[in-house]
């Protein structure tokens, strides 16, 4: 009896031992997005800072397809056991309940937060064949021929996706999304002229404008930003509703232990303190959240808030 004691009191103990030693084997980080894109970008900034930390690598794993219902649902499902996190943007963690029926998980119930890493504004840029110089054109040009502009996208739940989306309820004009795989593709054909326009975050998009590869006509911040000076935010362009900053955020499953997700989110506290990581940022035009609003919580609700919020822009009824 003694020793079944024991035993049962070993096999409570071990998952306690075992996540207090964690981490002891490199850590997969599932971005539900193809390699060179914002996502991709932040994620392995953001995770190089972090294995720091950790002592152990952060290994990037790029899952795309279908909005990023693949590889979000992948990690939603793995083991609670902090070795699989996912890192994705609002688009893959609350828009995706209002347009896919099926999605396969709750970001609401099936990921445990761990917090904001950026938020990051969008970018309307034009290809340099087009002639489009200002948002007014633009959308002149969307509601004199419906249908006829076209705007590349990576998809159904991208956030390339959900800006066209948003611009045309708001200016009731109508354009052709144009689905590529990953926001890469669309951009090669933005640069040569193969479509007319793609809405992408600063962190492609500064470099596109400032090499002349295409022409930006309007961001999303609040006001203008150093790298894009001579970029008018919506609000100067004639647009002002249009409202969209880009969060992105790392999440593990749900039923990862207490000590390992205190690790993590140490981890994080740490990489959006690091210098690096900030100066990289600053290039990036992406913002850390300020501290009352990092961690589990803050996320936790901004994911809330904002399913609401894209079934309503949407005017689909979530399943989930």
């Amino acid at each position: 009896m003694f020793r079944s004691l024991l035993l049962c009191l070993a096999l409570v103990a071990a998952p306690q031992l075992r996540a207090e030693d964690y981490p002891t084997k490199p850590i997969a980080v599932i971005v539900p997005a193809a390699p060179g894109g914002a996502t991709d970008v932040l994620a392995r900034l953001v995770a190089q800072s972090m294995s720091v930390t950790l002592g152990q690598n952060l290994i990037i794993e790029n899952i795309a397809g279908a909005g990023g219902t693949t590889g979000m649902a992948r990690a939603a499902k793995a083991a609670p056991d902090g070795y699989t996190l996912g890192f994705g943007n609002m688009g893959h963690l609350a828009a995706n309940v209002a347009l896919y029926p099926k999605l396969g998980f709750d970001p609401r119930k099936d990921f445990e937060p761990l917090g904001v890493v950026a938020d990051v504004p969008m970018v309307l840029a034009v290809s340099n064949k087009s002639g489009i110089r200002t948002l007014a054109d633009y959308l002149a040009y969307m509601r004199a021929k419906p249908g006829a502009l076209n705007i590349g996208t990576s998809g159904p739940g991208s956030t390339g996706h959900l800006a066209p989306t948003l611009l045309m309820k708001l200016a009731d004009a109508k354009a052709t999304l144009v689905t590529y795989r990953g926001a890469a593709p669309a951009i090669t054909d933005l640069m040569s002229g193969t479509i007319d326009s793609v809405f992408d975050q600063t962190v492609t998009m500064i470099p596109l404008h400032e090499a002349k590869s295409a022409y930006a006509v309007a961001i999303s911040s609040q006001s203008r930003i150093v790298q894009l000076p001579d970029v008018p935010t919506f609000a100067e362009a004639g647009l002002p509703a249009f409202d969209m900053v880009v969060w992105q955020g790392f999440v593990v499953p749900t039923g990862t232990p207490k000590p390992v997700l205190d690790k993590l989110g140490a981890a994080l506290a740490r990489a959006l303190e690091d210098p690096e990581v900030l100066k990289r940022f600053a290039i990036l035009a992406a913002t850390a959240p300020a501290p009352s609003d990092r961690g589990a919580e803050p996320m936790r609700r901004r994911i809330a808030s904002d399913v609401a919020r894209w079934i309503d822009v949407l005017g689909v009824p979530a399943a989930n």
